[in-house]
Order: C-alpha cells, then structure tokens, then sequence
C-alpha cells in the first residue's frame, strides 16, 4: 500500500477534507473521553474553515501534511513551534489524525516520520506531543520512541481531562535510528 500513499503539503482545497478526517476520527476515538454533547456538535462544516486557514499557513512554511490515497486524504499531521515554552522540546506536533478506516496501515508512522524531519530542518532539536491520558493512541507515541515527557490537567468542554507528553529530545538520533 505505501506506493499508492502520497504524502504532500496541504493546499487550502484540502480544508474539507481534513475537517471529515478531523471529525471522524475525533467522534470514533474520543468517544467515552470527551463530552458526548461536544462530540456530537463537531461537524466539516464548523471544522473546514480552521483546517483552510492551517493550510494557508502552511503554503509558506509546510506545517500541515496530507496522507492522500487515490485523491482522497485519508490522514494529516499538523507541527511547529512548541506551544508549551515550559517544556524543553522547541518543536511541537500538534495533531496527527488517520480516518478509521486507514489505521493500523503505517500511515501514522510515516506521518510523525516527516513532522519530526521537518522539525529537525527547520532547527528545532526535540519535539513533542499533546495526548488525552485515556486516549489508546498515546501507546503509538511510546512505540515510536517518544518519552513521558510531563502531564497536565486541561478543562475541555466543561470537563477536567488529563493530558501526557511525550518528547523525542534528539530528533536526528530518532531519525537515524528510523531510517537505520
């Protein structure tokens, strides 16, 4: 499957479809984590407009990257500066989402792969991620080296959720040992 993969920086034509990405994939796994109402809310429509934005940005500096399979985008990663200064990574992923119906395929590997390189291009010597405690994905970031970095309480949607990094301090060690 990984020849019919293209991974590609997103135009603002992607909007809508990384907002399906966005929504799907939030409503099938954070089911049970965050508020049902929250959830149920969510739509392209209200997603679209913040995902068209991201992907002008993006044109002048690649921080949003599409998965697409046979025109479709079927996952995307979002990266940059640390949004968190008190941590000591100075690169950040800010969201990597792959639809249902792509997981478990390598596509999310391939995508933190790139963020990470790109973050190490543009400078940045570690990097990190954001992940709900409860959410099953965050073993994904610990298989792919990252390390319990810090942990947080966030109030999302009238509710107290707990969130864990996890930090990748040597980007070019993690991407040598990847490409090795």
């Amino acid at each position: 499957m990984s020849d019919l993969v293209v991974l590609r920086p997103a135009l603002p034509r992607d909007a809508d479809d990384i907002a399906r990405v966005h929504v799907e994939t939030w409503q099938s796994a954070y089911a049970g984590l965050v508020p049902a109402d929250y959830l149920a809310r969510m739509s392209v429509a209200r997603s679209a407009p913040q995902w068209h934005r991201a992907a002008a940005r993006a044109e002048k500096g690649n921080d949003l990257v599409v998965a697409e399979i046979e025109g479709r985008v079927v996952g995307f990663v979002s990266f940059g500066p640390t949004r968190t200064p008190a941590m000591p990574y100075s690169g950040e992923v800010y969201a990597l989402y792959i639809h249902i119906d792509w997981q478990g395929q390598g596509l999310g590997r391939r995508l933190l792969a790139t963020a990470l390189e790109a973050l190490a291009k543009e400078g940045h010597r570690g990097a990190m991620v954001w992940v709900l405690a409860a959410n099953p994905a965050r073993f994904f970031y610990e298989a792919m080296g990252g390390q319990r970095a810090g942990e947080r309480q966030e109030t999302f949607a009238g509710s107290e959720l707990e969130e864990l990094a996890y930090g990748w301090p040597d980007l070019e060690s993690w991407l040598a040992q990847m490409k090795g």
